[in-house]
């Protein structure tokens, strides 16, 4: 059996999903894997001790991950997995309470590229970090309807089949109670969900997510149905590989034989990537830097691991949209369970060359897993990815790939039921053996 079609992967991708409202609890999710198979958090303001095996360095929603096999050189090349941990939706703002009409709401802020008419009418909870008072830092997830940004009744407004457009101020803003706005009063129920008195709290980073539970959709149970697909498929599977990669070295294995496989999960990519958790960061750069540091490398040993590095930026593709099919290029058409999707776009909107095209495809043959391609209708303007923004800070080698589905970016998006697997399987063969 292949992961494709193991289910109990596809039931721990569909529980990954359901614990991953925000990207803090994506790490939290990731990390707790990774401990289970062995990895050590490390701290970054400790000194680190070479050593082999699994590390990880988790900072708020990023984290980074490797795992050193037994008497690998210093300069032992990485093979990197780039992916993010975050997806569009909507974020509290920081003074939340607001109302209008005898409607108590709770102000929100547009984060990333919402369509904004899927978070519409749906039942909504809230999640995130809190920060206290002494420093420390907390989740809460509150998996309850509490909120709703409702819509607008069609006698009211005759013309929404022909246009519907937001006022992404005043039409975004969800209600949750009845009666004037009460300064505080979000914030004590937070505090009350998370066991804390109001007074603890001094900073929050809070967002709306749907509370429908992941899971199957079509004829044969052939889909995946859930929201946060962009880009948790991909975080998910980067932890798969990695995991996997810690059985593929006998301790006899010889030392050219070795890589150092690697998931880089960034936060902020929906709105560019710019912050310290996002791949504009140099956080990727300096924790690998100390890794080959730790383990006695010189400068050299990191230029050489570099040097010989490969990195996979995986994030979820564009399937052919059977009602839209014009808006694709007319010989690239993608479709859910027929593998991953190669992304290509010479503009450099993603990094893949032939030579990481040739890496990442040859990965996949040797996993038995099928490829596809993606790329963009010349009239249509083109997404991006970390992967440019990683090859350009590291200098390697990138090749943009992604699990097709419909609906990105959605409050609730769609892939085939085999891809999540399919993509696993192909990350893990080329961690270990590119």
């Amino acid at each position: 059996m292949t992961l494709a079609t193991d289910p109990s992967h596809t039931e721990d991708l569909l529980a990954f999903l359901q614990g991953s409202s925000s990207p803090y609890h994506a790490v939290s999710q990731a990390a707790r894997r990774l401990e289970k198979a062995g990895f050590t958090e490390l701290s970054e303001t400790e000194e680190w001790t070479g050593r082999s095996g699994g590390c990880f360095v988790a900072r708020g929603g990023a984290l980074i991950a490797w795992y050193v096999p037994e008497g690998a050189p210093a300069h032992t090349p990485f093979r990197i997995v780039g992916a993010h941990t975050d997806s569009p939706n909507l974020r509290v703002k920081p003074r939340p309470d607001t109302g209008s009409a005898g409607w108590r709401q709770v102000a929100v802020e547009i984060y990333g590229g919402v369509p904004l008419n899927t978070w519409l009418d749906r039942d909504l909870g809230i999640s995130g970090r809190l920060t206290l008072r002494d420093g420390t830092s907390t989740l809460v997830k509150v998996d309850e309807p509490l909120f709703r940004v409702p819509q607008l009744a069609i006698h009211l407004d005759r013309s929404v089949n022909e246009s519907m457009a937001l006022d992404r101020q005043r039409q975004t803003q969800p209600i949750w109670s009845l009666g004037r706005p009460e300064q505080g009063a979000l914030l004590r129920r937070i505090a009350y969900e998370a066991d804390l008195e109001p007074t603890e709290i001094l900073g929050w980073d809070l967002m709306l997510h749907d509370i429908q539970a992941p899971g199957h959709l079509g004829a044969e149970r052939e889909f995946l149905v859930s929201s946060r697909l962009d880009n948790l498929v991909s975080v998910h599977a980067g932890v798969t590989a990695l995991t996997a990669a810690t059985e593929a070295w006998s301790q006899d294995a010889g030392a050219e034989s070795f890589r150092v496989p690697v998931l880089a999960a960034f936060d902020h990519e929906e709105v560019g990537s710019g912050s310290e958790t996002g791949a504009q960061s140099p956080l990727l750069e300096r924790v690998l830097n100390r890794s080959v540091a730790a383990r006695g490398g010189s400068g050299e040993d990191w230029s050489r691991a570099l040097a010989g590095a490969l990195c996979v930026s995986a994030d979820m593709s564009h399937a052919v949209h059977p009602n839209y099919s014009e808006r694709h290029d007319p010989d690239n058409h993608p479709l859910p369970n027929g593998g991953p999707v190669v992304k290509v776009n010479v503009n450099q909107r993603y990094a893949t060359d032939g030579t990481g095209l040739a890496a990442f495809a040859a990965a996949c043959e040797r996993a038995g897993v099928p490829l596809q391609r993606f790329v963009s209708n010349n009239a249509m303007p083109c997404g991006t990815s970390i992967g440019p923004i990683t090859a350009a800070r590291l200098g390697v080698t990138t090749v943009d790939v992604g699990v097709p589905g419909l609906s990105m970016h959605s409050a609730r998006e769609l892939v085939g039921a085999r891809d999540p697997g399919y993509l696993a399987q192909a990350l893990a063969e080329f961690v270990t053996t590119s």
